[in-house]
């Protein structure tokens, strides 16, 4: 028989999105705005869109203006299904 070895469970690749603060007043919650532009389907205009994400902040760390990635996690409420993987940019 062949040895054949068996390789660990394959991880999920979670996607990872990166956007801006833009409100810091709740406690362990912030508001994350992701910008990205998409065409359009029928005329093919290239369109500035933005979507707002809630997002989990175990440790208060992020402030507004700073510059983060987000990844999806379990949902913690009925708006909040991601957390802050880490600030890239701190705004001064």
């Amino acid at each position: 028989m062949a040895n054949t070895a068996t390789k660990p469970a394959a991880e999920k690749k979670l996607v990872t999105l990166r956007g801006v603060v833009e409100s810091a007043t709740r406690d362990r919650t912030r508001t994350v705005v992701v910008r990205f532009q998409a065409r359009h389907p029928k005329y093919g205009k290239i369109m500035k869109e933005q979507t707002v994400l809630q997002a989990h902040d175990e440790k208060n760390e992020s402030k507004q203006g700073d510059v983060v990635e987000v990844q999806p996690c379990r949902r913690m409420s009925k708006t909040k299904t991601w957390r802050i993987q880490r600030i890239v940019e701190r705004r001064a």
